[in-house]
């Protein structure tokens, strides 16, 4: 079997991929600009740093990093030399739009699009809220207890990084996947009032939201993100209050196991809660 190349090889999800494949005694060529050892180092934004490590490979889980502009030349290189992408798209594409009005949408569907014109077979993953984003809030809760945001009412469907990668995997290594867009969730809607509930009981120490108006919310965000995606999150976020994310059965329908719990993600990460 040749290797299969992993992206982001050291994220939430691509360590993830990489640790299932293994599992299954599948050839590995973990790829990062920081790469765990045995790994390759690579930019996705650079295709001349990629070109080496497709040597001997067909199969290529891919995520976005930085710019979707720069990932849509190693698409294009990817064209020349694979066979099959999986790529970590996200649930904030809506196929209904001829141009995405959501700027984290438009980024991954411009390089879907640069994956279905490379003729590759392709399988989209679009997770919705990914549970591991709560992690910004471990200092806070470290700190204080408080985590302090806008919309704690906000109901999403937080999905663990064990379930993107179980998909992932599937479609990488099984048949029946081209041409699918896996719409991702987690097993149920909580809101961010609940989340933290959770995480303070996992970790052992109380914690709880504070809300904050949305301007405040927003400032805070702007000191680590850039503002057309710091808007883009503070309006999907407000939208979900008293309009829950959806709930796909997905992980189960590809996996055969249910999805994992918020509750299962809180106690495996509770000491970076502590």
């Amino acid at each position: 079997m040749k290797p299969i190349l992993v992206a982001g090889a050291t994220g939430n999800v691509g360590s993830q991929v990489v640790a299932q494949l293994r599992a299954r005694d599948v050839p590995v060529r973990p790829l990062s600009r920081n790469p765990p050892p045995g790994g390759v180092r690579g930019d996705l934004a650079e295709p001349e740093t990629i070109a080496p490590a497709l040597d001997d490979v067909d199969t290529v889980f891919l995520m976005l990093a930085g710019s979707a502009e720069g990932l849509v030349r190693t698409v294009s290189l990817l064209g020349e030399r694979v066979k099959r992408v999986v790529f970590l798209s996200s649930g904030a594409v809506d196929d209904s739009l001829t141009e995405q009005v959501n700027a984290i949408g438009a980024w991954h569907r411009t390089v879907e699009e640069a994956i279905e014109a490379a003729g590759v077979e392709w399988t989209f993953l679009r997770p919705h809220g990914f549970a591991a984003n709560t992690l910004g809030w471990a200092p806070s809760i470290r700190a204080d207890g408080v985590v302090r945001g806008a919309y704690g009412e906000a109901s999403m469907t937080m999905i663990h990084e064990k379930d993107m990668a179980a998909v992932a995997v599937e479609a990488l290594t099984g048949s029946g996947h081209d041409g699918a867009k896996y719409a991702l969730t987690g097993t149920r809607p909580m809101t961010q009032i609940e989340q933290v509930r959770i995480i303070g009981e996992a970790a052992g120490r109380p914690a709880r939201w504070e809300e904050i108006p949305h301007e405040e919310a927003r400032a805070a965000l702007l000191t680590r993100m850039p503002d057309f995606i710091v808007d883009t999150m503070l309006n999907a976020t407000r939208d979900l209050v008293g309009t829950p994310g959806p709930v796909t059965s997905t992980v189960e329908d590809v996996t055969g196991r249910p999805g994992l719990d918020f509750e299962v993600w809180a106690a495996e990460h509770a000491a970076e809660f502590r």
